[in-house]
């Protein structure tokens, strides 16, 4: 019944346009990877003209526990759901109940009185009704992801430091009105840009922390805007979990390791590649070198050269598979799979449709190499190089299948 009811609430938000384009959470073709390119896109534009660009990362306290069930009702008319649907979701919230088990003791049952159910279908999509008016009236950018936000705009002088400041007055008198406070202790800054000022933040009279490094949706962001410390971090992991493959398995055949390999190594190497796919030798080797160790761990492949390897298990090696990643993620914008505009990244190149394929891109010129490098820079000559008949596939799949081919016939190389 949660299922039904959520698929019905989310149907009448996304066809109304009733969740702001800035939520990236529980909602259709969204993602971390969605968010975390989106920011990249404007703070690395931002950086390289010469700008400064300060991002704040918010964290609200015990989010999804502290929703005051009145309020959000509240939220929830003025979202236009009412009538049976309305009294459904009022009463589901209503009488629950909790307690704690502790070593054998259990403490008396609590009725709940807030928060929506962590771990139902349901609940997310009504915190996302509830923080949805949450940028309203912001004058910068503001992303986010569930209850992950970040606050970040373009920092050069005074005036604009100014404006960010009242939109985290902003921010806070609104936290305080619907009762969903921020943890400030948590709430950090980040400085971009060799411009910056680095000014200072306050939220509730409270100096807010400066950091160089932050975690954001499972990527490291780093102040230079270099992929070194997530490189670091996605090899210290995929090297541990491959040590416990290495001395738990017994069985190492191809099959088993190659299942492994996808279900379990690969997927610390790859997630979210598109925002952060380093650019420097150094961490290219870093992250490759768990994919040898891995082919190396495969019985009677431990003297074969690494090229070979790869070929014998049909494998593309890690650089290869960074650059389809970006290709099928510019594919689903092209053809608008994506909820992220093609617009926003690039720029259609109408001057050269003679040649190549209908979809071609403009490269437009780069003052650094971290913008050169950046996913909406990197990307075009490769995808300007494809065929017509690749570009235009009826479907990601179909698109998948197109790249494979070219890669096995030897048409297209990458790297």
């Amino acid at each position: 019944m949660d299922s039904v009811i959520r698929d019905a609430v989310l149907n009448h938000l996304e066809s109304n346009c009733l969740i702001k384009d800035s939520q990236h959470g529980f909602r259709k073709g969204y993602s971390c990877l969605t968010n975390i390119l989106t920011i990249l896109e404007k703070v690395t534009s931002s950086v390289d003209i010469g700008s400064a660009v300060d991002t704040v990362f918010l964290d609200f306290a015990k989010a999804f526990d502290k929703v005051p069930h009145q309020r959000l009702a509240a939220k929830l008319k003025s979202h236009g759901i009412d009538d049976k649907v309305y009294a459904w979701i009022l009463e589901w919230l209503k009488v629950r109940r909790q307690r704690v088990c502790l070593r054998g003791s259990i403490s008396d049952w609590l009725i709940v009185l807030s928060g929506v159910p962590q771990g139902s279908v349901l609940g997310p999509i009504l915190f996302l009704i509830y923080i949805n008016d949450l940028d309203f009236g912001i004058k910068n950018f503001i992303l986010k992801f569930a209850d992950d936000t970040k606050l970040f705009g373009n920092v050069l002088n005074r005036s604009e430091y100014s404006q960010l400041q009242e939109d985290i007055n902003s921010l806070i008198k609104w936290s305080e009105d619907w009762q969903m406070l921020f943890n400030i202790g948590k709430c950090k800054v980040m400085h971009f840009g060799q411009a910056n000022q680095f000014y200072e933040y306050f939220m509730s009279d409270c100096k807010l922390d400066v950091v160089t490094e932050e975690k954001d949706l499972g990527v490291w962001i780093s102040q230079d805007l270099k992929a070194s410390q997530h490189c670091s971090q996605a090899y210290l992991k995929a090297s541990k979990l491959l040590g416990v493959l290495n001395r738990t398995i017994k069985c190492k055949d191809n099959a088993n390791m190659l299942c492994f390999n996808k279900s379990i190594i690969r997927p610390h190497l790859e997630f979210c590649t598109s925002a952060w796919s380093p650019h420097y030798v150094k961490d290219k080797l870093l992250l490759e070198k768990v994919q040898r160790r891995f082919t190396r761990m495969i019985p009677h492949m431990k003297q074969v050269p690494y090229d070979e390897r790869l070929l014998k298990l049909e494998l593309w090696s890690l650089e290869d598979r960074r650059i389809r990643a970006d290709l099928i993620e510019l594919y689903k914008m092209v053809h608008g799979l994506s909820p992220v505009k093609l617009e926003t990244f690039f720029e259609t190149d109408y001057g050269s449709r003679t040649r190549g394929h209908v979809w071609k891109l403009k490269k437009k010129r780069s003052n650094t190499n971290l913008r050169l490098n950046f996913f909406s820079e990197r990307v075009i000559n490769w995808w300007n190089s494809l065929g017509n008949a690749v570009v235009c596939a009826s479907s990601v799949n179909s698109f998948k299948n197109q790249l494979q081919r070219m890669w096995n016939n030897g048409q297209f190389t990458f790297g």
